[in-house]
């Protein structure tokens, strides 16, 4: 059965940082892009940052440009978003999900499968 599996969330305060793992399990990371993407209450679910298969192709929203690293070890089948200089805006859940082959757009409707979502709260 083919899972994703998202850890690393919490509360911290503005300024600081925390690092997202995406899990993959049932099947193996090294042919599909994985996205990150977040939802804040209220609001749409919008894409956070997607990388290739390879990982020689990353996309990031403009609001995470330069804040946000993402990454992945095909090895251990785990992608990594790590957010870096955190600002409240940035509470959301956020979830990863996946689709086999490149992607063309980082947006929620180009991709399969989709884990549970973690929980990130950034205080003032």
């Amino acid at each position: 059965q083919l899972q994703l599996v998202e850890s690393g969330g919490g509360l911290v305060q503005s300024g600081g940082s925390l690092r997202l793992s995406c899990a993959a399990s049932g099947f193996t990371l090294d042919d599909y892009t994985i996205g990150w993407f977040r939802q804040a209450p209220g609001k749409e679910r919008e894409g956070v940052s997607c990388i290739s298969s390879s990982g020689r192709a990353i996309d990031y929203a403009d609001s995470v440009r330069r804040r946000f690293t993402n990454s992945r070890n095909n090895a251990k089948n785990t992608v990594y978003l790590q957010m870096n200089s955190l600002k409240p805006e940035d509470t959301a859940v956020y979830y990863c999900a996946a689709t086999k082959g490149l992607f063309n757009l980082c947006v929620p409707g180009e991709f399969d499968y989709w884990g549970q979502g973690t929980r990130v709260t950034v205080s003032l």
